[in-house]
């Protein structure tokens, strides 16, 4: 399959100096999508200077701090206009380790949506405190209860994604960020009917720049649970 891993960034330049080369080297045929948000470390400048390098390194400018869901649907879009049979989806910190990678593309040929799953097998979260653990589990729990989805960590941003989901599910009403994003784009897969599989990967907190998380995205996830259940039940969902 002809792949692409997107990845959002905003002021992430000392992770994406060391990530990119690291996918170039292991991944032969992998393209690379940076989605930066206007970044004011330089983030897009030093991409810039490595796709000048690399014709695999690709670069989505945009203009201000826009969101991690809509970092994601500029991707998929750019993916889809662009040939690609899947997309893989990850953070820029090294929360998601980039060798695991190779385990989504040995199984996109049997399914439509691979899920990075934290909470199967026991949980592999490595030097989060427990506040930040107990709130991500319990979300996950809740969004479970909530929506009837057979998937245990619905909140995951490490994700693989085959062109026919993407093509199937309108992009361009997608609005949701943070948690909410992720599960708002597994419900709707799963509704579809795509076949969805979870696979174990260990997430690690970052070590380079600040967490994206906030108060905000969590009410947004609260929220977005019920809306979606609703749209399904009123036949609604897009």
């Amino acid at each position: 399959m002809k792949a692409i891993v997107i990845i959002p960034t905003y002021n992430e330049i000392h992770n994406i100096r060391k990530l990119i080369p690291e996918l170039l080297e292991s991944y032969p045929s992998l393209d690379i999508l940076i989605v930066d948000d206007n970044s004011p470390d330089g983030t897009a400048d030093a991409v810039d200077e490595m796709s000048r390098n690399n014709s695999r390194v690709r670069i989505i400018k945009r203009m201000g701090k826009m969101g991690l869901g809509t970092a994601y649907v500029a991707g998929f879009k750019y993916m889809l206009a662009n040939g690609y049979d899947c997309a893989v989806q990850m953070d820029a910190d090294y929360s998601h380790d980039p060798k695991e990678i190779k385990n989504f593309l040995e199984v996109v040929n049997n399914h439509d949506l691979i899920i990075g799953s934290r909470y199967i097998y026991g949980v592999r979260v490595i030097n989060w405190p427990i506040r930040r653990l107990l709130l991500s589990y319990f979300a996950n729990l809740y969004s479970r209860i909530i929506t009837g989805m057979p998937i245990k960590d619905g909140t995951g941003g490490f994700k693989c994604f085959r062109r026919k989901v993407l093509e199937t599910i309108n992009l361009d009403a997608i609005h949701s960020n943070g948690y909410s994003f992720q599960i708002e784009m597994n419900y709707k897969a799963w509704k579809k009917g795509f076949k969805l599989i979870e696979i174990p990967i260990t997430f690690v907190d970052r070590v380079q720049g600040t967490s994206k998380m906030s108060k905000k995205i969590v009410r947004e996830a609260v929220i977005m649970v019920w809306k979606l259940r609703l749209k399904s039940i009123f036949g609604t969902l897009n």
